[in-house]
């Protein structure tokens, strides 16, 4: 039984479309997937941003309670240097903080701001985490060859990791 020469050009074209549809298709998901982790990176960018701008805002507190002025100072010096820090010098800044908070006794502070910076270090944990998360899912997707090759992420730089210490201060 032979096909009819009508039906196999009918085939071939069947063939020829799915062959030219399906790399496109799967290039405009990926593409959409990773326009997609690119708006999640800069939600938890700007919501890790906001639980480091309100660490300065409680440590600004503490040196203002702080019985030690040159301390007090340090503290207020670090946390205005964390707060205006250039994006690429912010995780420098920021481990500087960390390092003065950790030197300031607990004892010398009201337990209302211990309680409050306690809790500010938890919202930056885990908006770091989610940050983090962010990140990796991105630079994940954003290094597959297609995307790279098509330029599906354009040409924008893809995402760094937010790397600070967590150093907690002796509560």
């Amino acid at each position: 039984m032979t096909v009819p020469a009508e039906v196999a050009v009918v085939v071939l074209i069947v063939l020829v479309l799915i062959a030219l549809l399906w790399p496109a298709t799967l290039a405009a998901t990926r593409a959409t997937r990773l326009h997609r982790l690119n708006v999640r990176v800069d939600l938890s960018r700007t919501s890790l941003v906001a639980a480091l701008d309100r660490r300065a805002v409680v440590a600004r507190a503490i040196a203002a309670s702080a019985s030690d002025p040159a301390f007090a100072g340090r503290l207020t010096s670090a946390a205005i240097a964390a707060e205006d820090a250039l994006p690429g010098e912010r995780e420098l800044a920021e481990n500087h903080l960390a390092t003065v908070l950790a030197q300031s006794d607990p004892a010398d502070r009201p337990a209302a701001l211990t309680a409050e910076l306690a809790d500010a270090q938890a919202r930056i944990s885990i908006a770091r985490r989610f940050y983090n998360d962010s990140v990796r899912d991105a630079r994940t997707l954003g290094s597959r060859r297609m995307v790279r090759w098509l330029r599906l992420g354009g040409h924008a730089p893809l995402p760094d990791y937010f790397e600070i210490s967590e150093r907690v201060s002796q509560d």
